[in-house]
């Protein structure tokens, strides 16, 4: 009966650690693509807006997102697909250039699309933003 109860008490303390390294535990890659889907989403939004510091907050997000994919994937994956692009965004973003940073978001996608076809999910294909989904966020920049 001891046991019984000693067995008891100890699952009941125990179970709170459980929970929390299961809530520390990374997310799954399906979790991952579908936050760097929105960034990538309200990245083109801000940068077409021309909403400058807002593009560049997403930029950062978007990046540490894929620094996250890369350490869950292992190697350099997604660096290779997408460095390139990152770097011509944050060049685009601190120029304030519209034309730069279009043609850098297009290389963006393309990277993605790469990165898709050498994980073997070429069914998922990225491109521009053609809605906008966020209804309750402004993009344009405040005056």
């Amino acid at each position: 009966m001891k046991l019984v109860f000693a067995a008891l008490v100890a699952s009941t303390l125990l179970a709170p650690l459980k929970a929390s390294a299961e809530e520390m535990e990374p997310p799954k890659i399906g979790t991952s693509m579908a936050q760097q889907q929105m960034r990538h989403v309200k990245l083109w939004l801000a940068g077409h807006a021309g909403n400058w510091p807002l593009a560049d907050y997403e930029l950062d997000a978007l990046n540490d997102g894929f620094d996250d994919l890369n350490r869950q994937l292992g190697g350099d994956t997604v660096e290779t697909s997408v460095g390139a692009a990152i770097s011509a965004l944050e060049k685009a973003i601190a120029a304030k250039d519209r034309a730069a940073f279009a043609n850098a978001f297009d290389g963006l996608s393309a990277g993605c699309n790469h990165c898709h076809r050498a994980l073997d999910h070429a069914f998922v294909v990225i491109k521009r933003p053609t809605l906008l989904p966020y209804s309750d966020q402004h993009f344009a920049p405040r005056r």
